[in-house]
């Protein structure tokens, strides 16, 4: 890769460039322009299509009259001319179904009103082509985009025949963004949209708190998609448990554990829903401990949290602390079965029509009258009970919405969301844990530098909820089962 662009840096010149490299003679377009096979493709719809169909005619529905522009966002650079893998903003892989790989950065959906709707363009840079037009060079020579670089885009056709939505190329947008029309945008994602369109933050972001809350009750496709990231998520935990032996050998065995895992997600998806966060011993204090650089040594316990991305970009978020040699000590599994039964009051709280924050509400009460117990009330026993004096072992709250993203429909409004009922089709995370921090004086010593989380996704059904990651146990002696069958 190094000696290839040095080459053809040689052949022209341009030192690094980030975009489309010098000009090339007439003689080296004439060679580059002539004796290609025909390679364009007959593309069935994506499985997804037909259900983003119906989500734009919601949009439509829901702002008859304007013009909606939902960006995909674009390239980020990673270092010099290397950038990051390429994921769309989630409103537009939510009205697209556009899958993995074949996603292209700068892509525009436009909604342009008529008397009776919209008209839906998708503006997107086609193919590469090879002929002597003036992106002609493109395919060879751009190193953010020729297809000799990053490959091969879909052409136009292509893409509207795969996403059953109309197609123009991304040099039309600005002619096609004109006028006086109403326009509502998705903001931050596109340099040229945000230049063109003047902005109304009420407008944009009630568009973006409409997008998001189209997401809270997921279809039956989303259902599918779902289910198969946790299905391999579950499948990557298994991996890391038959992994541990060697990782306890390593100076960084985190890396091994978080490698391990990773290795899942590439294999059977696009990749990780975040970044893995495998943490072990006082690293579990840390919520979000994704260093992922310290050693995984016998005796203390591994808490793994990560999730899959499937290449529809609907993602799992599981979580399991295991004790690294196998079996809890008696101290580690006092604080795990604690975690376990406020998991378990979370769970049995889960039902449509319930509340959204009730699941939540179960979990810490069990984990406060747990604390309580143990004398461990923040402040001491004279300080009257309050649900938030628990944060000093619990730090966050107790689940969230899963789909696109692992935090998902953020946007949402409170009245909708959090502070809104469950409905049947929501998809949510259960995940209680305590933290006890290694420097913690409140805590008896034996307690400090323990942190176990128990995290598992639900989708809301008629008459309940449904665990998407039972694959995986739950409960301290199937713990400890599972790791002696997998050694």
């Amino acid at each position: 890769m190094r000696t290839g662009r040095h080459v053809m840096e040689q052949q022209d010149g341009s030192r690094g460039a980030r975009s489309h490299d010098r000009q090339a003679s007439a003689a080296v377009a004439e060679v580059f322009r002539q004796g290609w096979a025909d390679t364009g493709r007959r593309l069935p719809p994506v499985s997804g299509a037909a259900c983003a169909a119906k989500r734009r005619a919601a949009v439509s529905e829901r702002f008859p009259g304007e013009r909606i522009i939902i960006p995909s966002g674009g390239l980020k650079a990673r270092s010099n001319d290397f950038d990051y893998a390429f994921r769309p903003h989630s409103a537009f892989i939510h009205l697209t179904a556009e899958q993995g790989t074949a996603a292209v950065p700068d892509s525009v959906l436009v909604f342009e009103p008529t008397g009776t709707g919209h008209t839906v363009t998708l503006f997107t840079r086609p193919r590469s082509p090879r002929d002597a037009g003036p992106s002609g060079a493109e395919f060879y020579s751009d190193r953010r985009h020729g297809e000799f670089w990053v490959g091969r885009r879909r052409t136009l056709r292509e893409t509207a025949d795969a996403l059953g939505v109309e197609t123009a190329a991304r040099d039309g947008l600005e002619r096609a963004l004109g006028g006086g029309v109403p326009t509502r945008a998705v903001r931050g994602e596109d340099a040229l949209v945000d230049a063109l369109v003047p902005p109304s933050a009420p407008a944009d972001a009630e568009l973006l708190a409409f997008l998001s809350e189209l997401r809270l009750v997921k279809d039956e496709w989303e259902i599918e998609q779902l289910r198969a990231a946790v299905d391999h998520t579950v499948a990557g935990f298994h991996d890391v448990v038959g992994e541990l032996p060697h990782a306890t050998r390593l100076a960084r065995g985190e890396r091994w554990v978080e490698g391990t895992f990773n290795r899942r997600a590439r294999l059977e998806g696009y990749g990780l829903g975040f970044e893995t966060i495998a943490a072990a011993g006082a690293h579990a204090c840390v919520l979000h401990w994704m260093h992922n650089d310290g050693p995984v040594r016998e005796g203390e316990l591994l808490l793994l949290d990560a999730g899959v991305e499937a290449d529809s970009f609907y993602t799992g978020d599981v979580t399991r602390t295991l004790p690294v040699g196998g079996r809890f000590t008696d101290v580690q599994r006092r604080v795990y079965d604690l975690v376990f039964a406020a998991q378990s009051a979370g769970i049995a709280a889960l039902r449509p029509g319930a509340p959204y924050g009730a699941f939540h509400d179960a979990a810490t009460r069990v984990i406060a009258e747990g604390l309580d117990a143990w004398g461990l009330r923040p402040g001491g026993d004279a300080v009257p009970h309050e649900p938030g004096l628990y944060r000093r072992y619990t730090v966050c709250g107790t689940g969230h919405m899963l789909g696109l993203d692992c935090h998902d429909c953020a946007a949402a409004r409170s009245e909708t969301y959090l502070g809104g009922v469950l409905e049947e089709g929501h998809v949510l995370t259960v995940e209680p844990g305590l933290y006890f921090q290694p420097d913690d004086l409140t805590i008896p010593e034996e307690l400090r530098g323990i942190g176990v989380r128990i995290e598992d996704d639900f989708v809301i059904t008629a008459d309940g909820a449904l665990c998407l990651s039972s694959g995986l146990p739950r409960g301290a002696d199937e713990i400890e089962a599972w790791m002696r069958a997998s050694r």
